[in-house]
C-alpha cells in the first residue's frame, strides 16, 4: 500500500477518536452562585474550628478549651445557690484563664481553617468556582469569628443563666441583664479581633506546626512585653513618690503607653475606656482614662492591618 495512502488512514481514524461510555452520571441539579459557596464554606470551616466532620483527635484542643472556660460559670452558679454572692464578673470574666484558653484556641484551631488548604494547594480549585477572591477570607474570617464569640459567649450565658435562677425579683433580673449586655459587647471586640490576628499569622506559612507557633508565641510575647513594662513602670513610680492610700498619684504616661503592646492589654483598656469597672484585681492594664482613646484607634489598626494582611496572602495564593 502507498505511504500517503497509509497516512490518510491513519489520520482519519485518529480524527474520529473513541469515546468510552464509564458510566459516571451527570450533574443535573440547581448550580449554585457566589453567595451559596461562600456560606458553605463559612459552614464547613465554622465546623472545623470545633473538630466537626473529623475524628476525635481534632476535638481534643477546642472541647478541653470550652469545658475549661466555662468552668467558672458553673462555680460562680453553684456558690450562688448554696447563698454566697456572685464570684464572676460579665465584663471582666476571668481574665487570666480567658487569655490563656483563647490563646491554645487561636493558636491551634487558625491554622486547621486555613493552614490546611494552602499546604494541599486546593485553592486554584475554590478559585475555579464562581467566587471572588476575597470571598474564600472573608468565610474563614466570619467562621473563625462566630467560633471565638461561641468560646467567649457561651460561658457568660451560663453564667447569667446560674445567676438569675438564684436571684429573685424583677429588679435583681434586670440589674443582671444590664449587666450581661456589656460582656457580650466585650466579647464581641475579642471575637472579632483575635480571628483577624490569628487567621492573618496562621496564613503565613502552609506548615501546621509553624503557624501554631507563630500565633502562639505573638499573643504570648506581646503579652508579656506589656506587663513586664507595666511592673517595671510601677515599680520605678512607687520609689519615686511614695503616696498614701488616701491620696493615689497620677497614672503615669508611661505605664498607660505599655499597655498599646497586646492585644489583651488593649482589650481592657478600650473596655474601660468606654466606661468599663477597673479594679487592680481584673485588669491587665490601669486605666487609661483619656488616653483610652488611643487603645481604641491602635485596636482598629489592629483589626485593619490584620484583614488587609489575610485579603493580601489570598490574593498571592491564587496567583500562585
Amino acid at each position: 500500500m502507498p505511504a500517503d495512502t497509509t497516512s490518510a488512514i491513519t489520520g482519519a481514524a485518529g480524527a474520529a477518536g473513541v469515546i468510552h461510555d464509564l458510566g459516571y452520571r451527570r450533574y443535573d441539579g440547581p448550580r449554585l452562585g457566589r453567595a451559596q459557596i461562600t456560606r458553605a464554606l463559612a459552614w464547613h470551616s465554622f465546623r472545623s474550628a470545633f473538630g466537626f466532620g473529623r475524628g476525635a483527635k481534632a476535638k481534643i484542643v477546642p472541647v478541653i478549651a470550652f469545658v475549661a472556660i466555662c468552668l467558672p460559670a458553673v462555680a460562680n452558679a453553684i456558690s450562688m445557690a448554696q447563698g454566697n454572692g456572685q464570684l464572676v464578673g460579665y465584663s471582666t470574666y476571668q481574665p487570666v484563664l480567658r487569655d490563656l484558653v483563647m490563646t491554645i484556641f487561636v493558636a491551634v484551631q487558625a491554622p486547621e481553617l486555613v493552614s490546611r488548604d494552602l499546604r494541599s494547594r486546593v485553592l486554584p480549585l475554590y478559585f475555579a468556582r464562581p467566587i471572588k477572591t476575597g470571598d474564600y477570607p472573608l468565610a474563614k474570617y466570619l467562621a473563625f469569628t462566630a467560633a471565638c464569640a461561641v468560646m467567649i459567649e457561651v460561658p457568660l450565658l451560663l453564667l447569667y443563666g446560674g445567676t438569675i435562677v438564684s436571684v429573685h425579683g424583677g429588679t435583681a433580673v434586670w440589674d443582671q441583664t444590664k449587666a450581661l449586655i456589656p460582656g457580650l459587647l466585650v466579647g464581641l471586640m475579642w471575637a472579632v479581633v483575635l480571628a483577624a490576628i490569628s487567621l492573618f499569622l496562621a496564613s503565613l506559612t502552609a506548615r501546621r506546626a509553624f503557624a501554631t507557633g507563630v500565633v502562639a508565641i505573638f499573643f504570648l510575647a506581646t503579652y508579656t512585653l506589656a506587663e513586664i513594662l507595666l511592673q517595671v513602670e510601677n515599680h520605678v513610680g512607687l520609689q519615686a513618690q511614695p503616696f498614701s492610700p488616701q491620696t493615689p498619684p497620677p497614672v503615669p504616661m508611661a505605664e498607660k503607653i505599655s499597655g498599646l503592646f497586646s492585644p489583651y492589654t488593649l482589650f481592657d483598656g478600650v473596655r474601660m475606656w468606654v466606661g468599663g469597672r477597673g479594679t487592680t484585681v481584673v485588669d491587665n492594664v490601669l486605666n487609661p482614662g483619656g488616653f483610652g482613646a488611643v487603645y481604641a484607634l491602635v485596636l482598629i489598626a489592629l483589626l485593619a492591618l490584620s484583614l488587609a494582611g489575610l485579603a493580601a496572602r489570598y490574593r498571592k495564593a491564587r496567583l500562585s
